[in-house]
């Protein structure tokens, strides 16, 4: 693309169909790069879009989704995308994907912004400095997934386990029953919890792209569930909630295999099954299920600081702050985690 014919601009909501016929096409697009998101993290969380398009003489070569996050405790970001475990700027060529990002990082000064924050989902395309504290998990869907032949043979036997507790999985869209899981599973790990409204204006926007998963015991009570997402060959599970019976019961287990099942019934070839932090027990019962490890280059821009922030729960500074946290009643946690969380995508 020549520099002197590309323009780069604000895209605006009448730019969605366009926008999204761009994404599909482009090989390295994923769920997250989709318009839809855009409303879901201004709706929800009072996020400033700052989505760009790159245009020149045959129209569209390149989008970036980013959005400015303002927090009293981080600073101002930009960041694609927050919540999302990947995004970054798609283009056509090199010289698209410079204007996009030289465009990025002109608006974070214009903003007083600390960084701007590319989500890659592989690696890098861009020289910037990267943190590498994420990776994600895939594995293709056995075609005879519904039989436990095609289960790793040590996960077999507490799936009979599971079966004979005679545990069951649904796929709808009940936010409430999900919400609960997810709620009580941030609060024992000890990290604020995204409000209810938030998976209330996803599922809205994002439509039968996405779902969700929940594991019920003989009863009908929920013991575990997973939010998922729907894009070209894969189904994304991403956000996960549970009780504290659930691991008693062997619910996670059976809900991975469902997972594999709903993928297969759907007509999907792979589960991703999201990001886990380096060194977590997350990652290593992600490995048990033979799922395979690509780790995630997040690239920044350091507009506003001289080194990259770890605002995450694998910093030593934060750890009193999560001990007190999973002390405090829910009630308080649900009205706080909301003010607190927002900086924290």
């Amino acid at each position: 693309m020549n520099r002197m014919t590309l323009s780069i601009r604000v895209a605006t909501t009448q730019d969605h169909a366009a926008w999204d016929a761009y994404v599909d096409a482009h090989v390295q697009a994923t769920v997250f790069h989709r318009f839809a998101w855009r409303e879901v993290l201004a709706q929800s969380l009072g996020y400033t879009p700052e989505y760009l398009i790159a245009a020149g003489a045959n129209g569209i070569c390149g989008v970036l989704p980013l959005m400015l996050v303002r927090s009293r405790l981080y600073g101002t970001t930009l960041v694609s995308l927050p919540f999302c475990a990947y995004g970054g700027p798609l283009a056509d060529d090199e010289p698209t994907l410079s204007a996009l990002d030289e465009h990025a990082q002109a608006r974070a000064r214009e903003c007083a912004a600390r960084y701007v924050e590319y989500r890659f989902p592989g690696i890098s395309p861009l020289q910037a400095p990267l943190q590498d504290l994420y990776q994600t998990f895939t594995r293709t869907v056995p075609e005879n997934i519904e039989e436990l032949a095609a289960v790793p043979q040590k996960r077999r036997s507490l799936l009979r386990r599971a079966q004979r507790l005679q545990l069951r999985a649904e796929i709808g869209r009940d936010v409430d029953t999900f919400f609960e899981l997810y709620a009580d599973n941030a609060h024992v790990h000890g990290t604020p919890a995204l409000p209810k409204r938030f998976f209330r204006i996803l599922l809205d926007h994002l439509d039968d792209s996405a779902d969700i998963l929940l594991v019920r015991d003989a009863k009908g009570r929920a013991l575990s569930g997973m939010l998922n997402y729907h894009f070209r060959d894969r189904l994304m599970a991403y956000f996960a909630g549970e009780t504290t019976a659930a691991r008693a019961s062997y619910a996670n287990d059976f809900k991975c295999w469902q997972l594999l099942v709903h993928a297969w019934r759907s007509g999907h070839a792979v589960l991703d099954y999201g990001r886990s932090k380096v060194g977590t027990g997350s990652m290593d019962f992600k490995k048990l299920w033979g799922f395979e490890a690509t780790p995630l280059d997040y690239a920044f821009r350091l507009t506003g600081v001289s080194e990259i922030p770890q605002n995450n729960p694998m910093n030593p500074n934060y750890q009193m702050a999560i001990r007190v946290w999973r002390k405090l009643p829910r009630p308080v946690v649900d009205f706080i985690g909301p003010r607190v969380i927002h900086g924290l995508g």
